[in-house]
Order: structure tokens, then C-alpha cells, then sequence
């Protein structure tokens, strides 16, 4: 039998990352559920999860099932919760009853606290954090494009023991089988960080002035901006006693300057130009509160962080 075959998985949150996600592992498992709401959940009913990927081709998948709710589910072996942050704790509220001990809980998602907060608000199982580096997201007609020639899943636990060790690097073969890049990491919360710190200036300065990262980095004014973001988000997570060096934070603004293609975009950006709920106290709130309760100076997150309430309530 082909590994993992036997276990079931359910990917809730079908968006941009929970697409990609999901589309692989349901191509590659016989037991996989989507939890997908409205036009969503009987789009992908009717004419199955279509996939247009650069890096992992054209597919349309049919999963086992296609529930509205995960609160009808029995106990999962695997659970992936690919929200938006605003709907983390209703979607855990709702995954309660398929969750025992023996699960195993992967939060796929921005910022730097998911782990933390699906901890809290589920108490059984185990928690993998994670992060991934992907350009994707979802279209009109509920298809999901994933942009460019990679797609870099992280995953980590804080419980350093062996047998939850082994739990992640399960989670990591089961991605890997899947066509899901994914790498274990003994020092997760520095992973998460650095992504967390690229993305205090890629999100919020994106989303503030529209403009694309090549449109940023035309502008020597913007781009001190953005070097001024990160520099600040890295000094939080130095007081907070995040494993990050010097040269994480070089690569950041060497990421800004030479590596992000010229029109990339962020969702955070997305979301507020159509004027839908935000994530604005993930890429920003977080870190600016964060500041001021560790005493670091961070004048120029507080700034956008300002701006860009302001921009989100017109």
C-alpha cells in the first residue's frame, strides 16, 4: 500500500495556499476532504479543484469529499487549516470534534503566531507549525494559480521530543510524497521569522501605496521604506530572542532588490484594494504591539501601520 494511503486528510481553507495544497495531496490520497463554504464548495463539487500551476503543472482534482463544515467530520489522521487569521479561531472552533489525541494539526498560514493560537484554542492533538514561501491564490471561478518555478513548505515542532519529532518528519513525507516541497526544521520559529520579517515590509508596503515590489524598488524613497521595515521587524524578533543573524536579515533586503520579480504583489495588498476583511493586524498590528511591549523603536511600522488603518476604513 502506498504510504499515508490508509489516512485520512483535510484541508480546510481553499484559497491561494490551501488550493496548491490541497489540489496535491487530494491528487495523490484516496481519503482527502475539502471543507469549502457557498459557490466554493459546489464549484469544487461540480467540476472538481482546478490548479493552474507553473511549477507543478495543470490538474483538476475531485477529492473524496467536499463538506460545507468540518463539524460533520469523524477523527482526522491530518488536518491543514489554510485561513486568513481573522477566521483562525471559528475554523478551529469548528474542527473540535474530529480531532483527538492522535492528530496531527498543520496551520499553513501568515504571521508569526498561528501555532500558538491553534494550541489555544485546540487542545487535543499535535501541532506542527509552518510556513511556506509560494505565490498563489485563487480566481473568480474558484481556480487557484500558483506563480513561478517554486513552492517551499517549512515545517517545525516545539516540542522537541521524539516522538513528536517524528510527527513532523511524517508530515514532511507525506507533503514530499504528495509533490509538496517540505523541509523539517530543528529551529522553526526561526524560519517562520524571517518569512514573518520579509513579509512586515513586502505586505504593508505594497498594500499602502499599490505598487507592485518593482514599483517600490524604482523609488529610492520607497525602498528606504522598505529597508526601514525590515530592520525594525528584525530587531523585535532579536528582543524576543528569535535565532536570526545579521545575514537572514541582509538576505531580506537582497531578496527586495534582486530576487522578487518585478510585479509581485502581496494579499495583503489584494484584500484591501477590494475592499475585503484584511489581515492588516497580522503584517502589522502584531509587530507594532510587539515593539512597544519589548521596547523596541519601530517609528516607521507605527507610521504605516496608521496609514494604512486609515486607508482600509475609506
Amino acid at each position: 500500500m502506498k504510504p499515508f494511503a490508509d489516512k485520512k486528510i483535510t484541508v480546510l481553507g481553499l484559497g491561494g495556499v490551501g488550493g496548491y495544497v490541497g489540489a496535491l495531496l487530494a491528487d495523490a490520497y484516496p481519503h482527502v476532504t475539502f471543507v469549502a463554504r457557498g459557490e466554493r464548495g459546489r464549484s469544487i463539487r461540480e467540476k472538481g479543484l482546478v490548479l493552474h500551476s507553473d511549477y507543478r503543472g495543470e490538474r483538476t482534482v475531485r477529492p473524496e469529499r467536499v463538506v460545507e463544515t468540518a463539524e460533520s467530520l469523524e477523527t482526522q489522521d491530518y488536518i491543514f487549516i489554510c485561513v486568513k487569521n481573522y477566521s483562525l479561531k471559528e475554523a478551529c472552533l469548528s474542527l473540535a470534534g474530529c480531532v483527538s489525541e492522535g492528530t496531527v494539526i498543520v496551520p499553513v498560514m501568515n504571521g508569526a503566531d498561528p501555532g500558538d493560537r491553534v494550541r489555544e484554542y485546540l487542545p487535543k492533538g499535535t501541532v506542527v507549525d509552518s510556513l511556506i514561501y509560494i505565490v498563489a491564490f485563487a480566481n473568480a471561478d474558484f481556480s487557484i494559480t500558483q506563480q513561478d518555478k517554486f513552492a517551499n513548505l517549512y515545517v517545525g515542532i516545539q516540542d522537541a521530543s521524539a516522538p513528536c519529532w517524528q510527527k513532523c518528519c511524517d508530515v514532511t513525507d507525506l507533503l514530499n510524497i504528495a509533490g509538496v516541497d517540505c523541509t523539517a526544521s530543528r529551529d522553526i520559529q526561526a524560519e517562520i521569522w524571517k518569512k514573518y520579517i520579509l513579509n512586515c515590509a513586502y505586505n504593508v508596503e505594497t498594500a499602502l501605496y499599490d505598487n507592485s515590489i518593482g514599483q517600490l524598488r524604482e523609488d529610492p524613497k520607497k525602498a528606504a521604506i522598505y529597508e526601514a521595515l525590515v530592520d525594525e521587524a528584525w530587531r523585535v524578533a532579536l528582543a524576543k530572542g528569535i535565532h536570526v543573524t545579521q545575514a537572514d536579515r541582509d538576505a531580506i533586503i537582497y531578496r527586495f532588490y534582486y530576487k522578487l520579480q518585478y510585479d509581485a504583489t502581496s494579499s495583503l495588498q489584494r484584500d484591501v484594494g477590494a475592499g475585503r476583511p484584511t489581515e492588516l493586524e497580522t503584517f502589522s498590528g502584531y509587530i507594532v504591539r510587539e515593539a512597544q511591549r519589548l521596547g523596541v523603536d519601530a517609528p516607521v511600522s507605527a507610521d504605516m501601520y496608521r496609514k494604512l488603518k486609515e486607508k482600509c476604513r475609506v
